[in-house]
């Protein structure tokens, strides 16, 4: 693939249970379907996506990774198979990769993730942080992560699209105790 635009930046929305989505991508050969995603916003997120002057609207390289996305809603896959290509700091990093761990269905506290990536108890507010700043909603799977008490919090696409999420994959979050 030729790369066009601000390094081959690709976009398009795509429908949802959670309203539309938008997506943004990088091309890459050597990615499924030739693009990374950089990006995926719901409407009215906070730290959402905006649409930059130069990016490309082009459906057709999200192809597979829409099909993905109906797949998930559809409650048939439970697994992404795409490449991500999110910008942040090695401590944000760190907690991405912990997130990407969470399975399927499951949940986690913040005070878990925290000791997951040996990070101090205190650090369980930069954790929360880490986890708002990340640009990947839904197949980085921030929506798994839990009050210690069980209780639903903080999810830049809102609580009740966190809810929803959480029962689409059946995880029902447990205080702790």
């Amino acid at each position: 693939m030729t790369s066009t635009g601000m390094g081959g930046i690709v976009h398009t929305t795509v429908d949802s249970p959670l309203g539309p989505l938008l997506l943004v991508g990088e091309r890459d050969a050597a990615a499924p379907g030739g693009v990374a995603l950089r990006s995926l916003s719901m409407s009215g997120q906070k730290r959402a996506a905006v649409l930059q002057d130069g990016w490309v609207d082009e459906p057709a390289a999200f192809a597979g990774i829409a099909e993905q996305l109906r797949g998930y809603f559809a409650g048939e896959l439970t697994d992404f198979t795409i490449e991500l290509r999110a910008a942040g700091t090695e401590f944000q990093r760190r907690v991405w990769q912990a997130l990407d761990a969470i399975p399927y269905g499951a949940t986690t506290t913040y005070g878990r993730l925290a000791e997951r990536i040996g990070a101090p108890r205190a650090a369980v507010r930069a954790v929360g942080a880490a986890i708002g700043a990340n640009p990947l909603l839904l197949v980085r799977p921030c929506h798994r992560v839990v009050g210690a008490n069980g209780a639903l919090t903080g999810y830049a696409g809102g609580l009740e699209r966190k809810e929803f999420l959480l029962a689409r994959e059946g995880a029902v979050p447990q205080p702790l105790g």
